[in-house]
């Protein structure tokens, strides 16, 4: 047979121990929630960083290939201009 006999202060002591124990579970979450958010900020920097270089890479090479052919690559650029504005210029004919 359960023992009924339990007093309000043994309650009490219990939901201090259950508030200690949701208190802890909280601040763990909270680290760690930390430490994740520091490793993506980490792996987003190493992304960015990557990403910088291959753009400086490219915008070099376009650059090396104008000045090599600048005529070439006039007409490529007034040619992909051309073929941009009859794509979005195509449905306002009248």
């Amino acid at each position: 047979m359960p023992d009924h006999s339990k007093t309000a202060d043994e309650f009490r002591g219990n939901g201090l121990d259950e508030e200690r124990r949701i208190r802890e579970l909280a601040r763990r979450a909270e680290e760690a929630v930390r430490e994740r958010a520091q490793v993506f900020r980490e792996r987003a920097q190493d992304y960015y960083e990557d990403a910088s270089e291959q753009f400086d890479t490219a915008q070099r090479f376009i650059v090396e290939r104008v000045q090599e052919r600048p005529l070439t690559a006039t007409l490529a650029a007034v040619g992909v201009g051309l073929v941009l504005g009859l794509i979005l210029g195509g449905g306002r004919r009248r």
